[in-house]
């Protein structure tokens, strides 16, 4: 004789999927089931009561692994048995482990609303009388009637599209991809809908606003008159909570997976988000293309679970995944030789854009853009875009507020006496996300200036996420400000986000300089401490549009390509003329060479490295009276390092051929207290004090900053000898 159990198998979820998703290509059913008592019961009653459904399986040890299989597929059974009753003979049921020992997860395919979620919200009740050892035979009657009489309801919401989509996901990038595909296609002229995380936007204008990176944003787009290309951006939680929107696209888009917003929605490990990333691309027709990130494995694994054919898109020319692709008839997109290029096999490269002309990829400098426009690219031929509309439309996309908001939006603010630093506000809000904001950010930093970083995070990542990102910011910054972010707390309280984004400054010994209740705050602060040339990145979440005003209202303005690239440049130690600056020292004819600087003077004609060269070009040909005059206005208007101690010692020498040993030892001086250890300088400055009468004195000063900086391997040997002797002359006066 059974004894009845004291507690039911429960469900914790009856969820309605409406299109493709974890586990089929089609609408779905998923139950989540509480099988505590199932899993807890003693082996030889499940096993009698199998045998009464002529079943034979093993229930294995209560409380383990196999016993949690036994119970899904015990489940699978149950429905099978059920289908049965009212005419189905070929369900399909997915079953998998739960996210604890005591659950499990079924799903299966639906077609009628109404008779599939009264079998889903049965299921409980089935195993509960399998576990009391009750009539189940009645019970699935009893069951099936009801599935019977249940209305239809309503079909599922899924579209089949009948226009070309293109749908796109990942963990980074997703949202700019779609940006810069909408831009390419409607550059081509084609009339264009697109959803994301902002909202749904036809021909660029926002016409429902709102995160609508899942199913909803999928019927926007499609319901949108007169769209000729529809481009999704499709989300996690859209594929978990609902499924896909569309039933089938043209082409799908990976841009990458990383850690993020693991621990909810049953998704805890890299490899299970990229199960579901993966979705996209199962649906997509078999005529059409498969874009892959060829540089991130759990991606380009992809192409074996679609139907379609593969399209890589890799920086990495020779990296494995393009030979794979030309190997099985796909594609490839990548760099040679600093061109977006286009391999196929057994043909040339196709040469499409240089990276320089490509706004979004800064000058090079933002390798994650680099790959999202190679993701693009790739995406908008694979549609059928004409090359030269790809070229044009990623000429023309811009990363700013208009065309990319909120994703490496920089400006220029007033700092200081005069000085400007640069603004960064971007929806970093992961580590891959932090650590591409901080390549950036030291890319546009000028030589000798801070980084001063707005961090924050939203709530619903995982306490290690939010330590690293913290800690990750920290290391590449020389200030840090917290900034709360109220909209985004998600289930965590302001005091616990705080302590984690502390924990992780603390772990490189970073404190805040304070904490503040908006971004806005945040960003006034770090401004009001900033000086000419630092870099302010912002973790822009909640106040991108009031950022935007505040900068604004602050005197900043958005940078224009030509102005990131200047600022590339000078981080680098170059001029945007550099190329330019190089011919002109190439020429060996001075008047040509004078000439040249002139005319590179009437293109820049305050710029304090221009006016440096041009100095140069009259003093290389013995005109130190038109040189000094051009090397003290550079001085003047701020030349920079390295230039700036060159200017000084060239000035110097001219002053010095000129009989002005006054000036030229001024600036000497100046020179030998920021680079005591310049032999050159120690040499010129040595010249100047002899020609003032003071050789004993100068060869003083010489010989010992020789002893003290050469390593010559003479005077390595008798360094000690020739500094007492140095030390024997006469001291300076």
């Amino acid at each position: 004789m059974t004894t009845p159990t004291t507690d039911p198998v429960t469900a914790r979820e009856v969820r309605v999927l409406e299109g493709p998703n974890l586990y089929f290509r089609k609408p779905a059913i998923k139950v989540v089931l509480d099988v505590t008592p199932l899993v807890s019961a003693a082996p030889e009653d499940l096993a009698a009561r199998a045998r009464s459904l002529g079943w034979s399986a093993r229930p294995g040890r209560p409380g383990t692994q196999a016993r949690q299989r036994y119970a899904a597929r015990l489940t699978e059974r149950l429905l099978r048995l059920l289908a049965r009753r009212v005419g189905t003979n070929r369900l399909g049921i997915r079953s998998r482990a739960g996210e604890h020992i005591d659950e499990i997860v079924v799903a299966f395919v639906w077609r009628r609303r109404g008779p599939a979620r009264t079998v889903g919200a049965s299921l409980p009740e089935l195993l509960t009388t399998f576990l009391d050892g009750g009539d189940v035979e009645a019970v699935l009657d009893d069951v099936a009637a009801r599935v019977l009489a249940a209305p239809a309801g309503e079909g599922p919401a899924m579209r089949t599209p009948r226009i070309p989509v293109i749908s796109i996901t990942g963990t980074n990038g997703k949202t700019t991809t779609t940006r810069m595909l909408a831009h390419i296609s409607m550059t081509a002229g084609n009339r264009t809908a697109w959803s994301s995380t902002d909202g749904v936007v036809v021909q660029g204008e926002l016409v429902e606003p709102g995160d609508y990176s899942g199913p909803a944003g999928a019927r926007g787009v499609l319901d949108a008159p007169g769209v000729q290309i529809g481009i999704l951006e499709t989300a996690r939680g859209g594929m978990l909570l609902k499924g896909m929107g569309v039933r089938t696209n043209d082409v799908s888009v990976v841009t990458n997976v990383a850690e993020d917003h693991l621990g909810t929605q049953g998704i805890h490990t890299v490899d299970q988000l990229a199960e579901v990333k993966a979705i996209v691309t199962k649906v997509t027709s078999p005529k059409g293309w498969t874009v892959l990130n060829g540089e991130d494995p759990r991606v380009w694994a992809m192409r074996h679970g679609s139907p379609a054919r593969a399209w890589v898109f890799t920086l990495d020319a020779e990296a494995p995944a393009v030979r794979e692709a030309l190997d099985s008839g796909g594609r490839a997109t990548t760099v040679l030789d600093g061109w977006v290029s286009v391999l196929a096999p057994g043909q040339p490269p196709q040469r499409l854009v240089r990276l320089a002309d490509i706004p979004a990829t800064m000058a090079g400098l933002a390798r994650h853009n680099v790959a999202n426009a190679l993701a693009a690219v790739s995406g908008a031929l694979a549609l059928g875009i004409a090359e030269d509309a790809v070229c044009d439309g990623l000429r023309t996309f811009r990363s700013d507020a208009d065309l990319n908001p909120g994703r490496l939006n920089t400006f220029s603010v007033p700092v200081g006496e005069g000085g400007r630093a640069t603004v960064i506000l971007d929806m970093a809000h992961n580590e891959e996300g932090v650590l591409a904001l901080l390549e950036v950010t030291h890319g546009l930093l000028a030589p000798g200036a801070r980084v001063l970083a707005s961090v924050g995070m939203p709530g619903d990542r995982t306490d290690s996420q939010l330590d690293s990102v913290a800690e990750i910011a920290g290391s590449r910054a020389d200030v840090v400000a917290i900034a709360h972010k109220d909209k985004y707390l998600r289930g965590r309280s302001r005091e616990d986000l705080e302590e984690h984004l502390r924990a992780g400054l603390g772990r490189v010994g970073v404190v805040p300089v304070g904490v503040f209740d908006t971004e806005v705050e945040s960003v006034r602060a770090l401004i009001e401490r900033a000086a000419d040339g630092d870099v302010i990145p912002v973790m822009c979440h909640s106040q991108r549009q009031e950022l935007y005003a505040w900068l604004t209202d602050a005197g900043g303005t958005p940078d224009s390509p030509d102005t990131i690239r200047a600022k590339v440049l000078a981080a680098r130690g170059e001029h945007e003329a550099e190329d330019e600056i190089a011919a002109l020292w190439a020429l060996e004819d001075d008047a040509a060479r004078i000439a040249a600087g002139e005319a590179l003077g009437e293109r820049f004609p305050e710029d304090a490295r221009v006016l440096y060269e041009r100095g140069g070009t009259f003093d290389a040909a013995g005109r130190e009276e038109d040189a000094v005059p051009l090397y003290e206005a550079a001085l003047a208007a701020g030349l920079k390092e390295p230039f700036r101690h060159r200017c000084r010692v060239q000035l110097a020498s001219s002053l010095r051929n000129l009989g002005r040993l006054e000036d030229a030892l001024a600036h000497l001086d100046a020179a030998v207290q920021s680079h005591p250890d310049s032999l050159g300088i120690a040499a010129f400055h040595a010249l100047a004090r002899h020609d003032a009468g003071e050789s004993t004195g100068a060869l003083r000063d010489l010989l010992l900053t020789i002893a003290r900086t050469s390593a010559d391997p003479d005077v390595e040997r008798y360094r000690r000898a020739i500094r007492a002797y140095a030390e024997t002359l006469e001291a300076p006066s």
